[in-house]
């Protein structure tokens, strides 16, 4: 590594936290809003930004992966220029905090077609099972720096 190279990494690598991946969620889902406080305590080394759905950006986001806005169904984890939906987000979202969560990398072992099923019926029927919120949750000042809306 030639010596601009590595000052360059250097410097990247010391400006703090490294933001390098992108979770669009349903703002005002109770379900979805305690996934999002799940990784705000659990996210030790701050990689992921959170785009609420309802926001601009989160429904920008979700068009230009083929998701509509308007029907939101699936979850959506961008990442290193790519995008992941439904349980093969999940799993990556949770291996990517590392520590014991590294083992949701079985879930991955399971054919997508007998996951995300579930995933989508649970989908279909947050706001009965969980409830929703009338608005989206604001983050504290503390947390704002990693929400996009």
């Amino acid at each position: 590594m030639s010596t601009e190279t590595h000052e360059r990494a250097t410097t990247t690598q010391d400006r703090g936290p490294r933001h390098d991946a992108i979770i669009v969620f349903d703002g005002v889902c109770a379900l979805c809003n305690g996934w999002v406080r799940f990784l705000l305590r659990h996210d030790r080394q701050q990689r992921y930004r959170f785009a609420a759905m309802q926001g601009g950006q989160g429904r920008a986001l979700l068009s230009a992966h083929g998701l509509d806005p308007d029907d939101p169904m699936s979850f959506l984890l961008i990442e290193g220029g790519q995008a992941w939906t439904d349980t093969d987000a999940i799993a990556r979202v949770l291996v990517g905090l590392g520590g014991v969560w590294r083992l949701a990398a079985i879930l991955r072992w399971l054919p997508r077609a007998l996951r995300d099923p579930l995933y989508r019926l649970i989908a279909r029927n947050r706001y009965r099972l969980f409830g929703r919120y009338e608005h989206c949750l604001l983050p504290t000042p503390e947390q704002r720096a990693r929400f996009l809306d």
